[in-house]
Formats: C-alpha cells, structure tokens, sequence
C-alpha cells in the first residue's frame, strides 16, 4: 500500500509522526488548561448548588432541592470513580473529582 503524504512522495514518514505526536500533546495541553479549576472556584461551585438547592427547596418544594443536591452527589460519585480508575488514590482522587463536579463555577465569575 502507499500512503500519500501532504509534503510529497519523499516525505520522512518518522519526521510526520513525530509532528502528528507533537500535536497531539499541545492539544490535549491546551484541553487541560481550558478544564483546569481550582480548589477556590470549586468551592464557591459547591456553595452555589446549595444556594440552588436551598432556593429550590424553599420555591418548589424540598423533593426539588434533594434532587438538585443529590444530582451533584452522583456527578461527583461518578467523577471520584473516574479517578479512581485513572489511577489517583486517596485525597488526590476526591480533590480531583471535587473540582470537576465544582469547577464550573469558573465559567460564570469574570
């Protein structure tokens, strides 16, 4: 089979996966950067679903705020999951799993 490369019939084809890899990297770097929250942004995601939770408890009825808080438990059940099977242990895996339920809080502050 030949393979047709952009740069040409002579292309070096080590040289191609190199670039390919290299690429690869700078954008999964740059897809971590974009999802990075920190411990503080989380925190203040935390205190806004209880806000939410308690406002639609108090609005609705309290079934309303129960399923509002424990959506975000399950979130964070699965995400603790999730690192735990990416390999993080003890407290790594649930501050992992804590800014990544939580960390959207970083979209809304400016």
């Amino acid at each position: 089979m030949i393979q047709q490369w952009p740069e040409g019939p002579h292309a070096d084809p080590d040289a191609a996966r190199d670039r390919y890899h290299a690429d690869l990297r700078a954008s999964r770097a740059a897809a971590r950067e974009v999802f990075r929250a920190e411990l503080p942004i989380a925190h203040m995601g935390l205190a806004l679903v209880a806000l939410a939770s308690v406002l639609a408890g108090v609005v609705w009825s309290p079934k309303a705020g129960v399923i509002v808080a424990g959506a975000f438990a399950a979130l964070f059940v699965v995400a603790l999951g999730g690192a735990l099977l990416a390999g993080r242990r003890g407290w790594g895996a649930a501050r992992a799993a804590y800014r990544f339920t939580f960390g959207w809080a970083d979209w809304i502050t400016f």
